[in-house]
């Protein structure tokens, strides 16, 4: 296949997971990347050996074909924007835009152009995940009745050097861890149909204990504990927990429950892990994933253990979709989608309403060894 040239907007933390996955694949080439702040874009272009541009420059590139926008959250539907009107795809980290209302905005520009939106996460097209999926379509717990999901911490100001855009419009557990359970279960069940739930937040400032800003007090914008539930159209009722206000929890991320049994989907923040099924009230027992696992050099360390490391999957899955004209998975519909069921959630809570969906998506294509291998190998 031939391989298509992208650049990437915005050189922070992010930034080096996106290169050394793009670094891996035989179908994408990083031509150049780009950020206000000129440094930071040298210092990454020299540890990836490609070239710094000004955002005016890689833009203009006409080599270029899909950018990625790796920008703060509030500055996404700008630079979507602008990426879309130099004529080239854009694939952005989530979430897709930082309100509701810049979304379809970004989206209509696209297709009047007939260029393509992708957005994270792409988590869900890990090999557990898949598994999961595989396990769910094969009516191994029989029909998917509810579930429940969490995703719970003590917040980002401990570890991040920078958190405070966490905080802020388009930050909040929902808006940035929310998108990955959101997107898997739309994967595993399809689209959501409506959402009830009420927001808090847990701590009106927060200190930052990290690296260089230690110390800095910082005002909180955004409900930091989201309790919900999630009605989908297949009619499968789960509850959803998310919050930075939890020093630690021992519930499960995602279990999904069947008329036939019960399936524990690993942690859809990352592509691997040990997803579990017990049907007919047996015990426990391991689903096996290896089907999904392409290639070999797809690992990172995380915290002392190797991982599954498929950073920048969704954009491969995208670019060779151009050219096969297909759809592609991680698309601006589903990111749209994920978007308004996490805006719901916040809407639920100010109005003590239900919130209806309005924007369905399809969900997408499961992944098939035979079709995908091939382009998701590296």
């Amino acid at each position: 296949m031939q391989a298509t040239t992208i650049g990437i907007i915005g050189c922070g933390v992010i930034s080096n997971s996106y290169l050394t996955g793009a670094a891996r694949s035989k179908i994408l080439t990083v031509k150049g990347v780009a950020d206000l702040r000129r440094e930071a874009a040298e210092a990454r272009a020299a540890e990836h050996n490609c070239q710094a541009m000004t955002v005016e420059e890689l833009l203009a590139d006409p080599e270029i074909e899909i950018v990625i926008n790796l920008t703060i959250p509030g500055a996404h539907a700008e630079i979507d924007g602008k990426i879309i009107e130099s004529g080239k795809h854009v694939y952005s980290e989530k979430p897709l835009v930082a309100s509701l209302g810049d979304a379809k905005p970004v989206l209509d520009a696209a297709e009047a152009k007939g260029l393509r939106v992708g957005c994270a996460p792409d988590t869900f097209l890990g090999a557990s995940h898949q598994a999961c999926r595989r396990a769910i379509d094969d009516g191994l717990i029989g029909r998917v009745i509810g579930g429940s999901v969490c995703v719970a911490t003590r917040g980002m100001e401990h570890w991040h050097p920078d958190p405070r855009f966490f905080y802020k419009l388009g930050g909040g557990p929902h808006l940035d861890i929310g998108p990955y359970y959101i997107t898997q279960l739309v994967n595993l069940l399809g689209p959501v149909a409506s959402v009830s739930a009420m927001a808090t937040k847990g701590f009106e400032t927060r200190t930052i204990t990290s690296d260089a800003l230690n110390g800095t007090q910082f005002e909180v914008e955004v409900p930091t504990t989201i309790n919900g539930s999630l009605l989908f159209r297949s009619g499968a009722n789960l509850a959803i927990t998310t919050s930075w206000d939890v020093m630690s929890t021992r519930r499960p991320g995602i279990e999904i429950y069947g008329t036939e049994g019960s399936l524990q989907n690993p942690d859809p923040n990352f592509f691997g892990g040990v997803p579990e099924v017990a049907v007919h009230g047996e015990p426990w027992k391991a689903l096996a994933t290896e089907e999904f696992a392409f290639g070999t050099n797809n690992r990172t360390t995380r915290a002392g253990r190797e991982v599954a490391d498929y950073r920048i999957i969704g954009l491969i899955d995208m670019a060779a979709a151009i050219r096969e004209k297909r759809e592609h998975r991680a698309n601006g519909k589903l990111a749209l989608h994920v978007l308004e069921v996490l805006d719901a959630l916040e809407e639920s809570s100010r109005t003590g309403m239900h919130v209806k969906i309005g924007r369905l998506c399809e969900q997408p294509l499961p992944v098939s060894k035979g079709q995908d291998e091939s382009v998701f190998l590296g």
